[in-house]
């Protein structure tokens, strides 16, 4: 129903993405609102989410990395969630306007 997928929206956008376009397979990186979560799927994976240095001045991305590496693109995919990763965001008190700015080929 349209009520659950709203549900799953507002918790995929607390941790911090969120699906655009249902059927893409990319969730788009927004700002995480909680320190820590996790999601566990029926394959036994789990994705990771945790927001360092994230408080209530300190709500801006500054640099994220996905299993280690630097994300510099603006989104993850459906496969790295179900795949198992740790997704991790710099937190801080203004905005990184150069974060997620790679080219587009």
């Amino acid at each position: 129903s349209s009520a659950a997928s709203d549900v799953y929206k507002r918790q995929f956008s607390a941790m911090g993405f969120y699906p655009v376009c249902p059927g893409d397979g990319q969730f788009i990186i927004g700002a995480p609102m909680m320190h820590k979560a996790a999601i566990h799927t029926e394959s036994g994976k789990t994705f990771t989410m945790e927001a360092k240095n994230f408080s209530k001045t300190n709500r801006y991305i500054q640099s994220a990395t996905l299993n280690g590496q630097p994300l510099t693109r603006g989104y993850i995919t459906y496969d790295e969630i179900m795949n198992g990763a740790t997704l991790v965001f710099e937190m801080g008190s203004t905005p990184n306007k150069e974060l997620f700015n790679e080219q587009k080929n």
